[in-house]
């Protein structure tokens, strides 16, 4: 498998693109980990797949090499068990609709967000 000739993350679109000789891939970080390969997110089976909510606003913190073969991305919600191979990252961009609206389509069913959750007593009114 070929490695891509350029990484790059925007931070303020929050979009990590990776650039072969005759591809590119944009991929918004929320889809990288919402499927996430790690098996904290996949299970070891669909039936053990945990949905992911409230990660509307997840950011990429850090790109670490794994060998020739893929990158794992550390989140900025502490996520980083995900190896993202070449081939894995080229299938999400080549699919990102039926990816996305599954997601959509699987927060809906399950009543959830993609918003975080803010916890009771830890959200102050702005003062008047």
């Amino acid at each position: 498998m070929q490695l891509p000739t350029k990484i790059n993350y925007h931070t303020r679109s929050k979009r990590l693109d990776l650039q072969w000789e005759n591809e590119v891939c944009s991929l918004p970080a929320e889809l990288l980990r919402v499927y996430s390969p790690s098996a904290e997110v996949r299970g070891h089976s669909d039936s053990e797949r945990v949905l992911q909510t409230g990660k509307k606003h997840v950011g990429i913190r850090g790109l670490e090499p794994v060998g020739n073969y893929a990158i794992r991305i550390v989140f900025d919600d502490g996520h980083d068990s995900g190896i993202y191979g070449w081939d894995y990252l080229r299938d999400l961009n080549a699919n990102q609709d039926q990816y996305w609206q599954a997601y959509l389509a699987e927060l809906k069913a399950a009543n959830a967000s993609r918003l975080p959750a803010i916890p009771v007593g830890h959200f102050t009114p702005p003062k008047p």
